[in-house]
């Protein structure tokens, strides 16, 4: 793989003399204080502003601070007019434009579309505060405020919408949000190497127009540049490399003797992905690597079905997802292209990741690790849930295609240093109010992913699996645990230190790998609970999730168990479950809800699949076929469980002790021929007598909030609310990361 510049390596900006600010200013009256006559980036934001780095918008502004140049923030915006976007004056560089930390639809909405009332990002938990689809709406407003500067789109609302997607809540395929909101740019994944990069150029007078060239960027371009080749993407439907790859699999001898296959064709030769009959006559990519020139992938761009056909076609849909996905490797990933109309929108290779050395450097930066002294003493949910967790790494190679992580983070694991984490922890001890000696979480998308790679950076760069683990754990992948381990173990003998949790969901398929992991986990840094999430106890949903089977769970529950009694402790395992995901039939709900029962558990709140943007399950969901596959018209469809009637059963099996369901699941048991299941035996799952005052159906769900417990002698554990977790790739207040140049992203 290709090296990247540090990011701390570029000559500072003249604006560096002023220093950094005890906040990113807010207000004129704050740039005055500072000395600023004007701020060089204009960060906008529908999350209030918290300078943590669990906060996108503070991690960006900070980066961007550190290079000289003067930030400031404009935090939840009045959007009904443009006056509120002048507020800091005209910025002499751009305006980064964000929804926040969630998508501003995930976080407003709903898996039924139902309107939420609150928001976690806000003061008070206040909700309203935000636009639907804020980087539309804001990106506009600052247009409006100044003309001539320069918009630039992330986030994690931008960075899932930067090419043709379905969107659930319209329920119809939406062009690239970089259209919608009229921005110069768009910057997409972790972002930065693509502000600081950005941010220089322009501030040596390089035209916005002429930034073309950076990876993690996507923009409007007419035509092919000079030198450049173009291949069609349905001469991709399965993976093929241009240029001589590294077979995943093979051993290091095997991989110095192997020859290299042939390439597909370049577009034009062999046929369009125009009609059906063309779609299947190009199918066969055996046929065509025999025939295909070798081309250069550095100057060679796939060309995405475009926004017309796939809105119209669900396999050129399916297809196009597919592909993306396959390009998504930042070490042999092209650049697509997928025309709207009479425009192109091109995308680049995904950001090359970060070094040990930029994540020890951006998270060290100085953050005040508090709100903004202008919401005075106001809570905001998020913050008082997070201000004591630690992000010790970034990135997902699970592959879920419910999870957009990948999508938005990568599957390469960034990883933070020992000592820089161990330094965190001291500067929270030692300086954040309110600190009692519990650090919440030592996490990232996964509590455990820390310091696992792959063996090969050679294997690793050349490959295009979805997932390392999925449906076994990769034979590359280095799963030693014992860094993390070493880590888990300094960190609590740290003076001043009582307790550090691990709040992050841990990937149990792997802590089994190391079962000293999982006694120092389970020993030290359990708060009587664990959250885990098998999602389905059945095959056929599993396999549209990629998630590995129960029989890992029950390895992971038996090393559970075990170590919890030799630490004399009682603690319980929380599984996570979800409804209504493709490839989720009511007998499989049935299954689960019995699986639940037998194993006495008791979901308190379930979370309902949400299709979010640019997921794998997002597109079966649209299009009813399996792209985890080559996608044709005969290729395998995936049942789909639509319709608010389905999916409010799926989740009252999930909740079948619930009385309120229980009408409604007794209607499902006796369509089913499962009225055997109706009684008040041991092996029945609910009763034939309906108690006074029940029979409404409940919801039983608050927008990712899923937690269940054992019953045995145990009450029914509900969350806060600022834990609620959303499958759009975060977890309201505990975010990993920034999308891009104001956002972040956390979830698995």
């Amino acid at each position: 793989m290709q090296t990247a510049r540090d990011i701390f390596s570029y000559r500072k900006y003249w604006a560096k003399r002023f220093g950094p600010a005890p906040f990113l200013p807010m207000s004129r009256a704050e740039m005055d204080e500072l000395g600023w006559d004007s701020c060089d980036i204009i960060l906008v934001t529908g999350d209030a502003y918290v300078d943590l780095p669990s906060f996108g918008m503070a991690i960006v502004g900070r980066v961007l601070e550190a290079q000289g140049f003067r930030v400031g923030i404009i935090a939840q915006p009045d959007w009904k007019s443009a006056e509120a976007f002048k507020a800091l004056g005209r910025p002499n560089l751009y305006f980064g434009i964000s929804a926040g930390n969630m998508d501003s639809m995930v976080n407003r909405y709903t898996a039924d579309r139902k309107i939420r009332s609150d928001d976690a990002y806000t003061p008070g938990a206040e909700g309203g505060k935000r636009p639907d689809r804020s980087v539309i709406v804001y990106a506009q407003r600052a247009r409006e405020a100044y003309g001539d500067v320069p918009i630039i789109v992330g986030g994690i609302e931008a960075s899932l919408r930067r090419i043709a997607h379905y969107d659930y809540w319209s329920d119809k395929v939406r062009r690239s949000i970089l259209l919608d909101a009229k921005a110069d740019l768009l910057v997409y994944g972790n972002a930065e190497r693509q502000v600081v990069e950005i941010a220089h150029r322009l501030a040596a007078k390089e035209p916005i127009a002429s930034i073309t060239d950076i990876r993690g960027t996507a923009f409007v371009r007419n035509g092919l540049p000079e030198g450049w080749s173009e291949l069609d993407s349905t001469h991709l439907d399965t993976p093929g490399a241009l240029n001589p790859p590294v077979n995943p699999y093979a051993t290091e001898e095997e991989m110095r003797g192997a020859p290299p296959p042939p390439s597909p064709l370049p577009r034009g030769e062999g046929g369009s992905s125009g009609s059906r009959g063309e779609r299947d006559s190009t199918i066969n990519v055996v046929q065509l690597h025999k025939r295909a020139p070798k081309l250069d992938r550095e100057k060679t761009v796939v060309r995405l079905p475009a926004f017309e056909a796939v809105a119209n076609d669900h396999i050129l849909y399916a297809h196009a997802s597919r592909v993306m996905h396959l390009e998504t490797n930042p070490g042999n990933a092209r650049a697509l292209v997928q025309r709207h109309g009479d425009r192109d929108v091109w995308l680049n290779p995904p950001p090359l990741p970060l070094t040990t050395k930029e994540m020890d450097g951006i998270y060290e930066l100085p953050y005040r690790r508090q709100p903004h002294p202008a919401y005075g003493k106001e809570k905001i949910p998020a913050y008082e849930m997070i201000r004591f967790s630690i992000a010790i790494q970034r990135g997902c190679f699970g592959g879920c295609t419910f999870c957009s992580i990948t999508e938005h983070e990568g599957r390469i694991i960034q990883n933070r240093s020992e000592e820089s984490i161990i330094r965190e922890i001291e500067t929270i001890r030692d300086s954040v109010p309110g600190f009692t000696g519990v650090i919440s979480d030592l996490g990232g998308p996964t509590a455990n992913m820390y310091r696992l790679h792959c063996k090969s950076k050679e294997i690793e760069s050349a490959c295009r699996k979805p997932s390392c683990v999925y449906p076994d754990i990769c034979q590359n992948l280095i799963t030693d645990h014992a860094p993390l381990v070493h880590l888990y173990k300094r960190a609590r003998e740290l003076p001043g230190i009582k307790k550090v949790l691990i709040g992050s969901g841990v990937r149990y398929d792997l802590a089994v790998q190391s079962p000293a992991y999982v006694k120092e986990l389970v020993q030290h840094h359990v708060g009587g609970y664990l959250k885990i999430a098998p999602e389905h106890s059945r095959e056929g949903p599993l396999t549209k999730m990629m998630k590995p089977g129960m029989g890992a769970y029950y390895k992971f529950k038996e090393l559970f168990d075990k170590y919890s009694r030799e630490a004399g402790k009682e603690q319980y395992l929380i599984p996570y479950f979800i409804a209504a995901h493709p490839g989720t039939t009511d007998e499989d709900m049935l299954e689960l809800a019995l699986w639940l029962k037998q194993n006495g558990f008791r979901a308190d709140q379930v979370q309902a699949f949400l299709p979010s943007p640019m997921a794998t399950a997002t597109a079966m969901y649209h299009s009813g076929k399996n792209p985890l596959r080559k996608v044709t018209a005969k290729s395998e469809g995936v049942y789909i469980p639509k319709g608010l009637k389905q999916r409010r059963l799926h989740k009252a099996f999930l909740r079948y002790h619930d009385a309120n369901n229980w009408p409604m699941l007794r209607e499902a048991l006796r369509r089913m021929g499962r009225s055997d299941l109706i009684g008040s035996g041991k092996h029945q799952l609910i009763p034939t007598y309906q108690p006074a005052g029940t029979g409404q159906v409940h919801e039983g769900h608050r927008g990712g909030k899923r937690f269940a417990t054992q019953h045995t002698g145990l009450p029914n554990f509900t969350p806060k609310k600022s834990g609620q977790r959303s499958r759009h790739g975060q977890r309201p207040g505990k975010t990993l990361h920034p999308g891009s140049p104001t956002g972040a992203g956390k979830r698995r």
